[in-house]
């Protein structure tokens, strides 16, 4: 790299660096069968429970060691605890993996630990009433949505985190409004178009507002329309947008919309005349509205859809086979 100072090794110093890289594996392997032994043996020690953290640090992918880890914590060490001494371990294992999602934000075993630990929180059999009985958990749910929106600042596009998101709000004892979600994930894709993680999310919300009836549908719909027309024209190459825009199509499908949103397509396409989203996309809809049509209608579609497969063919060579079984498909 320019302006980076390179450094001549010595043969020693690579000779040195390999022997401890060596090393290293050594420990890690030894480390292994120790506790895939020890595993094997039904040893659910806190001795095994401490190595299952070093090997896990190292290795945070290693899911049978994630398994194991949570046996020791169910056969061996909760049996010998009080409810308020497991709820302590809980929180440790909260912050364990806090720490190594930091490092591993896409790892998905630490995001599966973490939902397994806000499962097994155990209730307050000293409290009174429900409420104060369900105080762990409630207090422990709540905090986990400062947590991934936390994650989901530092990379807005983490599906694992957004996956986690709708987790919690579907298991959450203090439900937030679902409008809020709509809001939150309009700032997510105003601040990138291009986060498909969020658009999905959105998706998700919606199907649920308008399938419960707490929002007006058909105005909804039309304002989403014009925020994915926006996105379009703004980047069209994103396919995230495209993405969502079959999906909105989807949720009704009729002729009078498939037809205004092809018009509002060619006209971005005379802009890009080489965008390849724009032209799968009329394809797509053309396609859909070959089943709604008959005669001199239908034969014009098939004609318009075979020239834009063709036009994709030059465009889009890697998959020129994929356009020539569609045409052939008309």
């Amino acid at each position: 790299m320019h302006g980076v100072k390179r450094v001549r090794h010595t043969r020693e110093a690579l000779e040195a660096k390999k022997l401890r890289e060596q090393a290293k594996l050594t420990d890690y392997l030894a480390l292994t069968d120790d506790l895939l032994h020890r595993k094997q043996e039904n040893d659910y020690s806190l001795d095994a429970f401490k190595l299952t953290t070093r090997l896990l640090q190292v290795n945070p992918e290693f899911y049978t060691i994630w398994n194991y880890r949570r046996q020791i914590l169910i056969k061996g060490i909760f049996p010998e605890k009080q409810p308020r001494e497991i709820y302590e371990y809980i929180n440790e294992e909260l912050g364990n993996t806090m720490a190594a999602l930091k490092s591993h934000p896409k790892v998905y075993w630490i995001w599966n630990h973490r939902r397994w630990c806000l499962e097994n929180i155990p209730n307050n059999p000293d409290a009174d009433g429900l409420e104060a009985v369900n105080k762990w958990k409630s207090a422990t749910w709540d905090r986990e949505m400062m947590v991934v929106e936390k994650l989901l600042n530092a990379d807005a596009r983490n599906f694992h985190a957004w996956s986690y998101r709708r987790y919690i709000l579907a298991n959450t004892t203090n439900p937030r409004p679902e409008v809020t979600e709509i809001a939150y994930t309009t700032s997510k894709i105003e601040a990138n178009f291009s986060n498909f993680s969020a658009w999905h999310h959105r998706s998700k919300v919606y199907s649920s507002l308008w399938t419960s009836g707490k929002l007006d549908e058909a105005k909804c719909k039309e304002d989403e329309f014009d925020l994915v027309q926006n996105a379009m024209y703004t980047d069209p190459n994103d396919q995230s947008v495209w993405i969502y825009h079959r999906w909105l199509v989807g949720t009704d499908s009729s002729a009078e919309l498939l037809n205004r949103e092809v018009r509002a397509i060619e006209e971005l396409l005379d802009q890009e005349s080489n965008n390849k989203w724009c032209i799968e996309s009329l394809v797509h809809y053309k396609r859909m509205l070959l089943s709604k049509v008959d005669g001199d209608e239908r034969e014009r579609l098939s004609a318009e859809c075979k020239q834009l497969l063709e036009r994709l063919q030059t465009l889009d060579p890697c998959r020129r086979e994929r356009y020539a079984s569609m045409i052939k498909q008309l």
